[in-house]
């Protein structure tokens, strides 16, 4: 079972993604040449300053995550939507 902490985390992921989704729908309907260069100029410079920092906790967690991957203990998209729902 999941902790507590670890499905908050999860479920953000899954946030973002969504958001991302919708995002990227939203910038394809744009037929402005002039906005999708602002778009664009707007997020380069957004991301080309910005440093995720991770903390100790992070990093392990992402450490424990890439070998139990490694191990084949992986599950689907679609199987951890499943079981987290």
């Amino acid at each position: 079972m999941l902790a507590l902490d670890t499905k908050f985390r999860i479920f953000t992921l899954m946030d973002i993604q969504s958001s991302k989704i919708e995002l990227a729908k939203l910038i394809l309907s744009i037929d402005n040449p002039e906005m999708i260069k602002k778009i664009k100029h707007f997020l380069k410079k957004e991301t080309s300053q910005e440093k995720v920092k991770l903390t100790k906790y992070e990093k392990k967690e992402i450490e424990i995550a890439l070998k139990q991957l490694d191990e084949g203990k992986g599950i689907s998209f679609d199987d951890f939507v499943k079981k987290v729902s």
